[in-house]
């Protein structure tokens, strides 16, 4: 039998996904990237784990494996916009974050000020298969700014994934 590709792209389309802000921070330059995640799942009550898929050939991915940290922020229900600056892949470091006002967390990550919140996680644990890498992250400390509605990938009208 053979894979129906109709079929698997749809169906795999209609996993919900919310939209995130992942946050990193190069310890040789100092200097806070970011991208738009939306494969991502919560892991583990205890631990609190969280879990993310990142774009292999992505800088941020780089910095996410040679830190082994990274901030994940959750973005409010009106913000498409914000989500839509981080969205598309980049090679070089830079320029995203200063769109936003963000403030360092405890663990040095960008935290945004107007999202719902975030956390800085450890990455304790990750697969390197296909052309993602799937991290686990430890949630290590946590920011509550806005209890109210998440953004998520339908409410976009944009693909991401089958």
């Amino acid at each position: 039998m053979t894979l129906n590709l109709e079929a698997k792209k749809i169906l795999l389309r209609k996993i919900p996904h919310g939209l995130f802000i992942c946050g990193v921070k190069d310890d040789e330059t100092n200097e806070v990237n970011g991208f738009t995640a939306s494969w991502v799942t919560q892991g583990s009550f205890t631990p609190p784990l969280v879990v993310m898929a990142v774009r292999a050939e992505g800088s941020s991915h780089e910095i996410i494996k040679n830190t082994g940290t990274f901030s994940l922020n959750v973005l409010k229900s009106d913000q498409k916009d914000l989500a839509a600056v981080f969205f598309k892949p980049q090679k070089a470091l830079g320029g995203r974050f200063e769109s936003v006002e963000f403030n360092l967390g405890e663990f040095g990550l960008p935290i945004l000020v107007d999202s719902v919140g975030g956390v800085e996680c450890k990455v304790v644990g990750n697969v390197m298969y296909g052309d993602h890498t799937v991290f686990v992250g430890e949630v290590l400390s946590a920011y509550l700014n806005n209890d109210v509605d998440s953004l998520n990938l339908n409410s976009t009208g944009w693909n991401y994934g089958g």
